[in-house]
């Protein structure tokens, strides 16, 4: 299915360093123009994904299997860091951040959904065979 938690955990920190250390390391670079701003709000879009995916996964490891990220204090806290370190760059960042943020929270949710439901729906038919 793929990886274990601790492996996921472990990647999922390390392309968050990775992303915001590139985010300051070209932030002249980055607010230079109008599209590379652009790209600096879609690059910390993606800092916010990976430290959703950090976040969700130590409190899996921490709190057991089926603990799920909610809205208020693991998306918000995710959400407001990625935005932090796009405003470091520069400020219309910000605004591309959040836009792509939501739009990728959606399709995560939207997958998570899909991939739930799915086994819930397997381990149903395979209730009733016995």
């Amino acid at each position: 299915m793929g990886v274990s938690t601790g492996a996921s955990f472990g990647m999922a920190i390390l392309c968050s360093v990775l992303v915001f250390s590139g985010l300051q390391m070209y932030k002249n670079q980055l607010g230079s123009t109008r599209l590379m701003t652009l790209v600096a709000g879609y690059v910390a879009s993606w800092l916010f994904i990976f430290m959703l995916t950090a976040v969700n996964n130590l409190e899996n490891i921490m709190f057991g299997k089926g603990f799920q990220a909610r809205v208020i204090p693991e998306v918000t806290l995710c959400l407001v860091l990625a935005c932090a370190a796009a405003g470091m760059v520069h400020r219309v960042s910000i605004t591309v951040c959040l836009l792509c943020s939501i739009v990728g929270l959606y399709y995560i949710n939207k997958l998570s959904q899909s991939t739930t439901s799915a086994q819930v729906s397997h381990n149903a038919n395979y209730k009733k065979k016995k």
